[in-house]
């Protein structure tokens, strides 16, 4: 029986004081299908919480908060070459990282990202050159307006830059509940991006272990833990452009990080670079600020309430867009609202 004004306070990374009308966690499609149609005949919207490293919390969520609480991972199939394993939406995704090396390889880049497996396609999450949906087969789930279950595979997710069917088409009609990867039995970093640059030196020797032992520290240099301080990760996109732009944008200011797109005449810009020139790296407006570390993270004191992060949110793009021309993206969303 589902939970009525359950507090959602200590269930999102940025800490902002929530309350949903109801709340329930699941471990089944079948509890899930029970819990969908308690709603349905209430009259009540269906929303689904990962991790809460990617929401924006409003004071009060209407309707029932479902969560999943399955945690398993399951080997499908294997040769001398991949590994195919099933993970439950529940799983903590850094937690998998880093047993999923004891099976295979591909997901070491993406080590200490917040929040669970089930929200990774939903994001496409990605870091240092590699995505999740270079790794995933299929995604799992609950259909709600079909009221059945269903598995996408890859190609059917429409995976783009920090972005998914699950964000658009199937928002909020598809709760994901396994995640199926594929990975490689061949270890073979991708030491492409700066950070991990060092490591090209000593690929011969480097380990998966120390690969991710190292990720985890150049996060750890520039991320806070929200545990400490309550935080949603990159609060922006990096804004993509055509070359022309980020050509003239170059010639003006030399050391922006411009980073080309393969098979493409766009460009990603580093959004964190941009918002930092701006003068708000280390900044506090009331009691959320810009990380002082690096200038993408926005963090938040006890007490903050969604109006706070919108308001600094809003400075931050009119600022960035007077000054470079450029329009910055939230990543993290208002939980239970369309997308």
């Amino acid at each position: 029986m589902p939970h009525a004004d359950y507090p959602l306070g200590n269930k999102n990374t940025l800490g902002l004081e929530s309350t949903a009308q109801f709340f329930a966690p699941f471990q089944t499609i079948e509890e899930l299908r029970e819990l969908s149609r308690w709603a349905r005949e209430r009259d009540l919207p269906l929303h689904v919480l990962g991790g809460g490293s990617n929401v924006l919390m409003p004071e009060y969520v209407k309707g029932l908060v479902v969560q999943s609480t399955a945690d398993g991972v399951r080997l499908v199939e294997q040769n001398n070459d991949s590994v195919v394993v099933d993970v439950d939406a529940g799983k903590n995704w850094h937690q998998w990282v880093g047993e999923s090396i004891a099976l295979g390889h591909g997901l070491e880049n993406l080590a200490l990202i917040p929040g669970t497996v089930g929200a990774s396609p939903v994001q496409n999450i990605g870091a240092y050159g590699v995505e999740v949906s270079d790794l995933i087969v299929s995604v799992k789930g609950y259909h709600l307006s079909r009221d059945e279950e269903r598995t996408l595979f890859a190609q059917e997710c429409s995976f783009g830059y920090r972005d998914s069917v699950f964000k658009r088409d199937l928002n909020s009609d598809f709760i994901i509940c396994s995640v199926r990867f594929k990975l490689s039995r061949a270890f073979s970093p991708n030491l492409s991006y700066a950070p991990l640059n060092s490591l090209q030196a000593k690929e011969n020797s480097l380990t998966a272990q120390m690969l991710i032992d190292t990720v985890c520290a150049v996060r750890s240099s520039k991320l806070p833990d929200p545990v400490v301080t309550p935080n949603a990760g990159s609060y922006f996109k990096n804004p993509v452009v055509p070359e022309s732009k980020a050509q003239q944008l170059r010639s003006v200011h030399p050391q922006l990080p411009v980073y080309p797109q393969t098979n493409t005449t766009y460009c990603k810009l580093a959004a964190g670079w941009l918002i930092e020139q701006c003068g708000f790296k280390g900044k506090a407006f009331g009691p959320v600020a810009m990380y002082s570390k690096q200038a993408l993270v926005l963090t938040a004191e006890k007490g903050a309430g969604l109006s706070d992060v919108h308001a600094l949110q809003k400075r931050i793009q009119n600022t960035v867009a007077e000054k470079f021309g450029v329009t910055l993206e939230p990543e993290p969303q208002i939980f239970g609202q369309s997308r």
